[in-house]
């Protein structure tokens, strides 16, 4: 993502629909890794851009540290105290099964090579640990905005999963998210000349979530959305991973 659009997420995301409710569904997913009686741990960030994600992280009791690639991101990040290392996601600066949770969300679409990128979260993350993904989702919704925020695709879910099942993680849940928006998204999308992350009027804004919030309460999980969230873990010694959520 290009320093610009950096700079604009970093000053728009802790108010924006957008960026908020994202931040309620990663608490909501770290709090559901507790109820099945997993403690917070040693967690990576990767593409943390301003550190959002990071500061649910750390707020949640997990030892969080933010990877950004650009100077950018990481300056903002350190500006707001976060633990940030510089690096890239197909070479990550870290050691094997150094990570209990990696948080990969709205990076592997950034990412030309994302076989690699994936092959490096397996390889960080002891066995039985945890990756919760998030991608943009289906080509039909491609847009000039895509090509703004240097996407390299759009996933499908089969694609998306397969990807993920190659490098030896076990889907353990997965879903769509942004479900309601989608007709809006798409309009917006065939209109759009660039990057569509801009300030809104507090009203709209109020409205977009009112409306992205209703989806913790209603089963849309599988129907088309504008992105698709994963949560997978890396396999045990023992090879004894439940695949459920499809």
């Amino acid at each position: 993502m290009e320093a610009a659009e950096v700079r604009k997420l970093a000053a728009l995301e802790d108010q924006h629909w957008w960026y908020r409710e994202r931040r309620r569904v990663l608490a909501r997913s770290l709090d559901a890794l507790v109820r099945t009686g997993e403690k917070p741990g040693r967690a990576l960030d990767i593409g943390a851009a301003g550190g959002g994600n990071t500061r649910v992280l750390r707020g949640r009791g997990w030892d969080a540290t933010a990877l950004e690639y650009g100077e950018e991101g990481a300056g903002v990040a350190h500006g707001r105290g976060l633990p940030v290392i510089r690096g890239d996601a197909v070479a990550l600066p870290m050691a094997d099964e150094a990570m209990d949770l990696v948080v990969a969300y709205d990076v592997l679409e950034h990412i030309e090579d994302d076989k690699s990128a994936v092959r490096e979260i397996a390889r960080v993350l002891r066995p039985g640990g945890t990756a919760l993904v998030a991608v943009p989702c289906d080509m039909e919704l491609w847009s000039e905005h895509d090509t703004a925020v240097g996407h390299f695709r759009r996933y499908d879910r089969e694609g998306l999963l397969s990807l993920l099942s190659s490098a030896g993680l076990r889907i353990e849940e997965v879903r769509s998210w942004n479900v309601l928006l989608r007709p809006v998204a798409a309009w917006r999308r065939k209109r759009s000349t660039g990057s569509d992350l801009e300030d809104l009027s507090p009203l709209v804004n109020l409205g977009l979530s009112a409306v992205i919030a209703a989806e913790r309460y209603l089963p849309v999980g599988k129907l088309p959305g504008v992105s698709v969230l994963v949560r997978a873990r890396r396999q045990d010694p023992a090879g004894v991973i439940a695949q459920t959520g499809y």
